[in-house]
């Protein structure tokens, strides 16, 4: 079940319900929770009897109660009809842009790895040209080999830095250990929790301790129910703030690297308020395949992709085999513009041109 607090609740009241909570269940109460200006808590319902959910509804601090049954409560619909919108990027250091609950889908790309600053720059820069919303690139590496290129670590989060003051582009890396949150959101406008560390619950709370905004991708084997109870697991800690990625499931054939799932992005739109974006990359494994993913991606409802862009994906020191070029993703871009503006076209009222339904980022 899910308490939701009276909106403006004095501090001195908010403490005195949050004992009253507390004993009338029982167990240790979780963190609070702040969403739309309201506090909440998330309980367990096997844990509270009839008499005791009438004690809470009871209470003058609860506003209401929302019975239910499902395992994951704060990522629900259940608790929030209404789709999330995440911001990324402060409006300072880099451009601000958003993802979920808007119709034009956002745009991710840029390398697998920081390699190098010349190559990292260029990449940048073309595709910021090519459209692209938000930069990515990886400055630490899981990788399955201990031999294979494991990225620059705290150098390449410099490089990420820098790379944003030069585009404006805000980036997203992603952090594979708990201690090392703290460090690598003094560098990133957004978190990533990859496919590997996707249950890995110490890394979900401390990114739940963080405000900056998390892309939590979907694990190579992982339930939707697995992935959602990740995701509240973050949200729980107390960061509404997070965005799903599918990014393939693993599968016995080795003609692509994954199976790309696109079902579930519309299975989420019925489960969660959360933002959900797909990676034709990692799912394929195959540069060849991405245009095409990425366009059905979109197709079925998606927030966004992300996508590897290497300007010479032959010399890429990993991955280099999914990676597209800029000019590709120049084409992607262009083709999903035209997608979206058709939509318009055919299912609304549409008196501007594509500009005025595609203008989700705020330029510094």
């Amino acid at each position: 079940m899910i308490l939701i607090l009276r909106a403006q609740i004095p501090p001195e009241e908010l403490d005195q319900a949050l004992v009253q909570i507390g004993c009338i269940i029982g167990l240790p109460l979780p963190p609070l929770v702040k969403m739309e200006e309201r506090y909440m808590l998330a309980l367990d319902a096997a844990h509270v009897d009839e008499e005791a959910f009438k004690s809470l509804a009871g209470l003058p601090a609860i506003e209401r109660v929302i019975p239910t049954k499902r395992p994951y409560k704060l990522v629900s619909r259940e608790l929030k009809s209404e789709p999330t919108v995440v911001m990324v990027g402060d409006g300072i250091t880099s451009n601000v842009t958003l993802i979920g609950g808007i119709e034009a889908p956002t745009i991710i790309a840029g390398p697998c790895a920081v390699e190098s600053r010349e190559q990292l720059f260029a990449t940048a820069l073309a595709v910021k040209k090519a459209g692209a919303h938000i930069l990515r690139g990886g400055a630490f590496k899981p990788r399955t080999s201990p031999y294979q290129f494991q990225g620059l670590g705290v150098e390449g989060l410099a490089l990420l830095a820098e790379a944003r003051e030069q585009t404006g582009l805000p980036i997203v890396t992603e952090v594979m250990e708990p201690d090392m949150v703290e460090v690598v959101a003094g560098y990133a406008d957004m978190l990533q929790i990859g496919a590997r560390n996707m249950q890995n619950y110490p890394l979900l709370t401390a990114c739940g301790r963080q405000q900056r905004p998390v892309m939590l991708k979907r694990g190579l084997s992982a339930t939707v129910n697995e992935w959602l109870l990740a995701a509240e697991y973050i949200v729980a800690a107390g960061n509404p703030n997070v965005v799903l990625c599918e990014r393939g499931i693993r599968s016995y054939d080795p003609q692509t690297r994954n199976v790309l799932d696109l079902t579930v992005v519309p299975l989420l739109r019925e489960l969660t308020h959360l933002p959900v974006i797909v990676d034709p990359s990692h799912a394929t494994g195959k540069s060849t395949l991405v245009p095409a993913m990425a366009r059905a991606s979109i197709a079925v409802g998606g927030d966004g992709i992300m996508v590897e862009v290497h300007s010479h994906p032959e010399e890429a020191l990993c991955d280099g085999q999914q990676a597209i070029t800029p000019h590709q993703l120049s084409e992607i871009i262009r083709n999903i513009r035209a997608m979206v503006s058709l939509s318009f076209e055919e299912g609304k009222d549409v008196t501007h041109g594509y500009d005025a339904i595609y203008p989700h980022f705020i330029v510094r």
